[in-house]
C-alpha cells in the first residue's frame, strides 16, 4: 500500500472529518497555484517547529520533525487542498508568527519551548471557539486547526510515526476485536 492509498483509507475510517477529505476520496489534483513558490524552506522549517511543539520527541518516540511534517504539509496543501484552504493555511503562518510577536515580542522560532506550547494551546482554544461560533454555511476553518490536523496526519502516516511511535505488524494475524492494552503499551498503527 502506498502513502496515497493509506491516506485514503485513514480518511474513510475517520469518516471524512479531515479538512480536504474530498480530495482524498476523489484523488488529488494539481492546483493551479504553485504553492512550492509560496512556501519557502524557512516556512517548511517553521512548520516542522510547529509540528515538533505539537508532537515533541520523547525517549520512546520520535517527534514531528523526524517525520518531516513540514514537507508533508506543503505537499498536502499544494496537491489536495482547495484554493480557499491553501490561502487560509499560508496566511496562517504569518498569523501564528504575529500572535507570537504580540504575546512574547519575538517570532515563534525565538520563543522558549514552554511559551511555544502555551501559545499553541491558546490558538487551539481560539480555533475551537471559532468553530463553535461560525455560521453553518461558512466553510472556513481556523488556520491552526489546519496545521494541527496536518501535523497529526503527517506524523501518524509517516514511517517514524507508524513504526517507532506506534506498534506495527507488517502481516497481521487474525482479527481480534478487543485486546486490552497494558500501561505504557503503544497503540497499533
Amino acid at each position: 500500500m502506498n502513502r496515497r492509498e493509506a491516506l485514503s483509507t485513514v480518511t474513510l475510517l475517520m469518516g471524512g472529518t479531515i479538512v480536504g477529505a474530498n480530495a482524498f476520496l476523489y484523488g488529488c489534483k494539481q492546483s493551479t497555484r504553485n504553492v512550492s513558490e509560496a512556501l519557502s524552506a524557512d516556512d517548511i522549517a517553521f512548520l516542522d517547529e510547529v509540528g515538533e511543539t505539537i508532537l515533541p520527541a520523547t525517549a520512546s518516540s520520535p517527534g514531528a520533525k523526524e517525520a518531516n511534517v513540514g514537507e508533508f504539509m506543503q505537499t498536502m496543501i499544494s496537491d489536495c487542498y482547495s484554493p480557499q484552504e491553501r490561502d487560509i493555511f499560508i496566511k496562517g503562518i504569518d498569523k501564528l508568527n504575529q500572535a507570537s510577536k504580540d504575546k512574547f515580542g519575538k517570532i515563534f522560532f525565538s520563543v522558549e519551548a514552554g511559551d511555544k506550547h502555551d501559545l499553541l494551546l491558546s490558538l487551539e482554544a481560539e480555533g475551537k471557539n471559532y468553530a463553535s461560533t461560525k455560521k453553518p454555511e461558512d466553510s472556513e476553518i481556523h488556520y491552526y486547526t489546519l496545521m494541527k490536523q496536518l501535523t497529526l496526519l503527517g506524523f501518524l502516516t509517516s514511517e517514524p510515526g507508524a513504526t517507532k511511535a506506534m506498534r506495527r505488524v507488517s502481516v497481521p494475524g487474525r482479527y481480534e476485536a478487543c485486546i486490552p492494552l497494558e500501561d505504557g503499551q503503544k497503540a497499533w498503527s
